[in-house]
């Protein structure tokens, strides 16, 4: 355990910032089993609304450095290439 204060401090913050980050990553592989599950049944209407919404989440995601910028640039690609296939 952290003897200084300012180490005891880093130490709530990192734990706080770890929820909020599992916390949203979570959300997004909810969306993204949602996506697949619309995918599946072939309910167009669903997964196009459910991909915008995991769309923006990723970017969101990204701009806040929970998530990399090409799994977040790879995951949209893939779910993008599974729309367009249903679309077809």
């Amino acid at each position: 355990m952290a003897n200084i204060k300012s180490s005891k401090k880093r130490i709530d913050v990192a734990r706080r910032n770890t929820l909020r980050n599992k916390s949203r990553k979570s959300e997004i592989k909810t969306l993204i089993k949602k996506f697949d599950a619309a995918i599946e049944e072939k309910d167009v209407e669903k997964a196009t609304a459910i991909f915008k919404k995991a769309d923006k989440r990723l970017k969101q995601a990204e701009a806040k450095n929970v998530m990399h910028k090409n799994k977040v640039a790879r995951t949209t690609s893939r779910l993008a290439k599974a729309l367009n296939q249903v679309n077809a």
